[in-house]
């Protein structure tokens, strides 16, 4: 077959072509097909593929994390069963309106049995808060280190909770003996007429 018989074909003899340029325009047309298809078909598929796997990774992920809570499932309930029984055991330490008084004689006779004078014990207004209300009550005493110890110590260990805020002591110009400061603070709860009360207070006002 000549270089001019090749210049002579047209797609209107494409059946009078010799086979050899047959077969090689079968060839190309073939590739041509399947390289469409790949671009069309199998290059969707590969992105559908990536996108799949990365979803299972993300699953997998997500599943260990919730595995992880699973297994700890147990050991959070006793975690948070044990908060609870702590929770109420403060609660129960806080005392009701009527055991208030007693408690600030307790606290009066904790300072006496460490053999300190008291200048001072003024309880102030009650400050309310979520679901309990705040006592504080200034002290000032005299006496040594050692009895503020024994103060501050016999006031931590009383059955209802005493808190200890701004303590200063400073020492007098006459005399060895020293004075003590303190903001004892006891709480109560608050009980149901005082939690009605409170309640319409938080409420939106009508505009």
């Amino acid at each position: 077959m000549k270089l001019a018989d090749l210049n002579n074909l047209t797609l209107d003899n494409i059946g009078s072509w010799p086979w050899p340029v047959r077969v090689v325009v079968a060839i190309l047309v073939f590739s041509l097909i399947l390289g469409l298809g790949y671009w069309q078909d199998i290059s969707t598929q590969e992105e559908e593929l990536a996108k799949a796997q990365n979803t299972e990774v993300e699953l997998k992920q997500t599943f260990e994390a919730k595995q992880k809570k699973a297994v700890n499932l147990a050991a959070l309930k006793d975690q948070l069963e044990d908060i609870k029984q702590t929770f109420g055991d403060l609660l129960k330490r806080l005392p009701n309106k009527t055991e208030v008084a007693a408690l600030l004689v307790d606290i009066s006779q904790q300072g006496l049995a460490a053999g300190l004078e008291f200048e001072l014990f003024k309880p102030g207004g009650e400050v309310p808060t979520d679901f309990y209300v705040e006592l504080p009550i200034q002290i000032q005493v005299t006496g040594d280190f050692h009895a503020f110890g024994r103060f501050i110590s016999g006031m931590s260990d009383l059955p209802r909770i005493v808190t200890n805020h701004n303590i200063h002591i400073s020492s007098r110009q006459s005399g060895a003996k020293l004075t003590l400061e303190t903001t004892a603070k006891t709480y109560r709860y608050m009980d149901e007429e005082e939690e009605s009360k409170k309640a319409p207070s938080n409420a939106p006002r009508a505009k």
